[in-house]
């Protein structure tokens, strides 16, 4: 059985001015994910800005949300590292605070091989209990993981169940579940190819978009898991103008402008990421009036 099916949100973190984590917020925004028809909370992903958290804060973070969420719905915890002994260490955390599955990334810097990455993959999962997703992004890490080596992942180890596709290669995706005979839990990682995910088999997208539009992202998922194809695809499109301004900058700073346009205040971002552009924020803003969500 999947994790979830549907639109997980990959959650911001909101800071307060000094640059600490506002748990206040962070309690408001994951109640108004849940009554907005989330399906799955993704706490500390790339868009939680957990690559500028303490291991602490990490930790904190998670063991926070899971107990707001109090399994209500899923909540995942990115706990990826380019260092092993850290990933190690992070996934027992997480799963020590409650939460329901593991978000691991490819990782980045070292370059690991493909009998590298098969390594790396089975030592975190032997030193936990729950399920876990793949994070294949080579955009950002610089490692493409081959179909093949994925495929085997989920196949050999018990608790690695699916998999975060960010890389767009739809060749290499159509492929990974030519090969994975149904032992693969497909999301998209990437907000306008949700239907063409779910028409490879797909159990949904793990979505910046969710931040600001919970329930049209549930919407797309719903529709096309009834059967309505036609309407799921509908959404998919209304939603692309927005979801290219929300990617007109490196994520999650349109993202945090967005929750700010709507009177969310998710508080600052982390250096090295920065605020806006201001042309950038009036094309963020004139996509969220014409979606109709400002």
């Amino acid at each position: 059985m999947a994790i979830f099916e549907g639109a997980g949100v990959a959650l911001v973190t909101p800071f307060l001015p000094d640059g600490e984590v506002n748990y206040k917020k962070l309690e408001e925004l994951l109640e108004e994910q849940i009554a907005g028809g989330t399906d799955a909370i993704i706490s500390c992903g790339t868009t939680g800005e957990s690559s500028t958290m303490t291991h602490e804060e990490h930790i904190q973070v998670v063991k926070f949300t899971c107990e707001v969420v109090n399994k209500r719905i899923p909540v995942i915890a990115g706990t990826g590292s380019n260092s092993t002994r850290e990933a190690v260490h992070l996934s027992e955390a997480a799963e020590k605070a409650g939460a329901d599955g593991l978000l691991l990334v490819t990782p980045y810097y070292n370059k690991a091989t493909q009998a590298g990455l098969f390594a790396h993959y089975s030592a975190v999962a032997d030193g936990v209990g729950i399920p876990i997703l793949l994070y294949h992004i080579p955009g950002r890490t610089g490692v493409t993981m081959l179909p093949e080596t994925m495929v085997k992942l989920c196949r050999e180890v018990p608790n690695i169940v699916g998999i975060k596709e960010a890389s767009a290669n739809f060749s290499a995706i159509a492929q990974i579940m030519n090969l994975a005979d149904g032992c693969v839990d497909l999301y998209s990682g990437n907000d306008d190819q949700i239907v063409p995910i779910l028409s490879l088999g797909g159990k949904g997208v793990i979505s910046v978009l969710s931040n600001i539009a919970p329930r049209q992202t549930h919407d797309i998922c719903e529709a096309y898991m009834a059967g309505d194809v036609k309407r799921s695809c509908e959404l998919q499109l209304q939603a692309i103008p927005l979801v290219n301004a929300l990617f007109c900058e490196v994520n999650p700073i349109p993202v945090k402008a967005a929750l700010d346009l709507m009177g969310k205040n998710p508080g600052p971002l982390r250096m090295p990421l920065t605020e806006m552009e201001p042309r950038n924020k009036e094309r963020l803003a004139k996509a969220m009036r014409e979606y109709g969500i400002l």
